[in-house]
């Protein structure tokens, strides 16, 4: 999926760029135009996707697109051609997203991937959080996050019923979330009581509709205008509402904005108002110590993968020493019941 145009494509020798001429059918293959690559470069992405830029021109017309494949192993997110379908529907219902141009096969020797339109804005959350150009930007937000987010959570369950997707109540997630846990073999007081604290709260009642499940700032894409695409559809699974909601409002995703609680640009009560109402403050709050305690996982995770040599990572060793800091947000949120 694309990320921020200002992010600086860097060339580099590998699969990918040495074999364009893969590339260059599959999308001449999906789009039945005539295709000539001009470019590929790779951008920097997250740990478990590889991103490239695509510059091509299709019927003669400049067309820049973003190939993004998984990258390596130690991934758990969904195959890229669920993805590419649950973006599809979203874009449907109204939700701004990319436009899927093609997905890979195995024939195409690509590995997991897909191919969608390059849509302009910033990816990086710290700049679009604290330059002055995304001032109007950040005043927008809240609304229009709430309004993507009511629009896909309205879609019913038939909607996206012929795809391989988890679903569980809140309390299924969260015993799976302990049983994890327990097999980590790790103890963190907080984590103790976060999971504690939650038993008793979490629902029982089966899930409602589809969720994002990473809808989160660093996940955007922001101009000055707003919201102008959501990234990143790998953990999309089906549970309530409120997840979502709460998961938005993680410190995590702040970036060091801590007194804007929604992503580190707007307020619990303008995002409840903007969603419409049907997600209530406690319920909010039940799903954002979820959220907190769900991120401290997380980390706990990235650092066995490092530890265990699973998937040896600089990144994965450096955001697990993060654990501590979730204690004390947990322990905050907890006692006081904002953070």
């Amino acid at each position: 999926m694309p990320l921020s145009n200002q992010q600086k494509a860097v060339p580099v020798l590998d699969p990918i760029t040495d074999g364009k001429a893969a590339l260059q059918a599959l999308i001449q293959r999906s789009s039945g135009k005539a295709v000539q690559l001009q470019s590929v470069a790779a951008l920097s992405g997250g740990a478990s996707s590889a991103t490239y830029r695509v510059d091509a021109q299709i019927d003669g017309k400049p067309t820049p697109l973003i190939f993004q494949r998984t990258a390596g192993e130690g991934h758990d997110g969904l195959p890229r051609s669920i993805q590419a379908e649950v973006l599809q529907r979203a874009g449907q219902l109204g939700v701004p997203v990319p436009s899927v141009i093609a997905t890979t096969s195995p024939a195409d020797d690509l590995g997991d991937g897909v191919i969608s339109t390059m849509v302009a804005g910033e990816a990086l959350a710290p700049r679009w959080l604290r330059l002055p150009e995304y001032a109007a930007a950040r005043e927008k937000l809240t609304a229009q996050c709430a309004e993507a987010l009511a629009k896909l959570h309205a879609a019913p369950l038939s909607n996206w019923g012929d795809l391989p997707l988890k679903s569980g109540s809140g309390a299924e997630l969260l015993e799976g979330m302990f049983t994890y846990y327990r097999d980590l073999g790790v103890d963190v007081p907080a984590y103790d009581l976060a999971f504690a604290w939650l038993k008793p709260r979490m629902p029982t009642s089966p899930a409602t509709c589809l969720v994002h499940g990473d809808f989160r700032s660093g996940n955007f894409l922001v101009d000055e205008s707003g919201l102008s695409a959501v990234l990143d559809w790998e953990l999309t699974h089906l549970s309530v509402p409120a997840e979502d909601l709460g998961w938005l409002c993680a410190q995590a995703w702040r970036f060091g904005h801590w007194q804007k609680p929604v992503g580190g640009f707007g307020t619990r009560e303008e995002l409840l108002q903007a969603y419409g109402g049907s997600v209530s403050p406690q319920e909010l709050h039940i799903w954002e110590v979820y959220g907190n305690l769900k991120w401290g996982m997380s980390c706990l995770q990235l650092a066995q993968d490092h530890v265990s040599g699973r998937v040896p990572s600089v990144e994965r060793a450096a955001i697990g020493r993060r654990v501590s800091e979730v204690a004390a947000d947990l322990t905050y949120l907890i006692a006081f019941g904002e953070l």
